[in-house]
């Protein structure tokens, strides 16, 4: 056995996990996303921000002015002093009607014409406010940010027009960081929301992250056969970016069964396949793999040859190098299994036309 490197080893029993592979993607809801846009039209003036800036919630990101904004303020001033005209004649019909030199109608004219450019007062006042613009004279309009995050893109520039409908950047807060993957029908009944699930990025395995099933889908994707899955990343986030593929491995259960080897088992004409070393009485009468070294005579090479027999097996779950079998014949309490080039003695065994056994 030593000239082939064939060695030896026992069936045994393992708890092994039972997983399964997906691809996926890191995605952020749209909650968490947002697009930086004025509440008024104007031309860009100043940015204060570039891709990878981190900003809080109401940063000053860009200013943006328009000489319409000084038109609404203007109004505003006039509207203001028109009040306090109105003010002074409500006054003035109040002491007239008291001195009955004035009619009642005429003081209710007075209160009404008050009480509509307070109306027009406060209209202009919210409206210059819901824009973010402020009372006295000025064209410029801060432009503030929505969400915490990191600019993900800015898409304007100085001198740009924009509007309601014209982003200037886009905000992205990683906070709430999804996984999105794609389970096969008969995976799925083992997948449960609360589960957690492990990842790496498939550009660089080296690190792993955690993510916890929120929910599972309930129609099929398309014609892939596949129910999408949905988690959330929990724990670290560094270096995790929306639209990054990874790599998902999902533990289905902990089996505990004989176990072998992966290397042990080989398949021959589809089916697999391991190798068990004969007791001594059965030795002798096929070709045999040689112990060690070339035999000097017939006799000494019978004595260092070895007789193998070849065990179909079902492969169950494999994990950490190991692969659960069952055997499909019996085989002998504490039987000696190659775990170690096995193809060798299969290759021999196939010259030689051997169906069963390998020597």
């Amino acid at each position: 056995m030593r000239t082939v490197g064939i060695q030896m080893g026992s069936i045994e029993s393992k708890e092994l996990s039972n997983t399964i592979k997906v691809s996926g993607m890191l995605t952020v809801p749209n909650q968490n996303k947002a697009f930086v846009t004025p509440s008024y039209s104007g031309i860009v003036r100043s940015l204060y921000v570039q891709p990878g800036s981190y900003v809080s919630k109401g940063k000053v990101i860009a200013t943006i002015s328009n000489p319409d904004l000084i038109v609404m303020q203007q109004q505003l001033q006039q509207v203001n002093g028109q009040i306090r005209m109105a003010e002074l004649e409500v006054t003035r019909a109040q002491q007239l009607y008291k001195g009955n030199a004035a009619p009642l109608k005429k003081l209710q004219q007075a209160q009404t014409d008050l009480a509509t450019l307070r109306s027009q007062r406060s209209g202009l006042q919210k409206q210059l406010g819901s824009i973010g613009a402020t009372q006295s004279y000025g064209s410029a309009l801060s432009v503030r940010a929505p969400i915490s995050g990191t600019v993900s893109k800015v898409i304007a520039q100085i001198g740009s027009n924009v509007d309601m409908a014209s982003p200037i950047a886009e905000i992205v807060s990683n906070s709430a960081l999804h996984l999105d993957i794609y389970v096969y029908e008969k995976d799925l009944a083992k997948v449960q929301p609360g589960q957690t699930i492990h990842f790496t990025l498939t550009t660089s395995p080296g690190k792993e992250y955690d993510a916890k099933i929120t929910s599972i889908g309930t129609a099929f994707e398309g014609e892939s056969k596949t129910v999408p899955v949905h988690a959330q990343v929990v724990g670290d986030r560094t270096g995790l970016i929306d639209g990054m593929s990874v790599t998902v491995v999902i533990s289905l259960d902990n089996q505990t069964a004989a176990s072998v080897p992966t290397d042990a088992i080989v398949n021959d004409k589809g089916q697999d396949f391991i190798f068990i070393r004969q007791n001594d009485k059965n030795k002798g009468d096929r070709g045999n793999v040689p112990d060690s070294g070339e035999a000097s005579n017939n006799k000494e090479s019978e004595e260092k040859e070895v007789r193998f027999e070849k065990i179909p097996v079902a492969k169950g779950v494999t994990d950490l190098g190991y692969t659960q079998i069952i055997p499909l014949k019996p085989i002998p309490d504490n039987a000696k299994v190659v775990v170690k080039n096995a193809f060798f003695i299969l290759a021999k065994m196939n010259i030689k036309g051997e169906e069963g056994h390998g020597h």
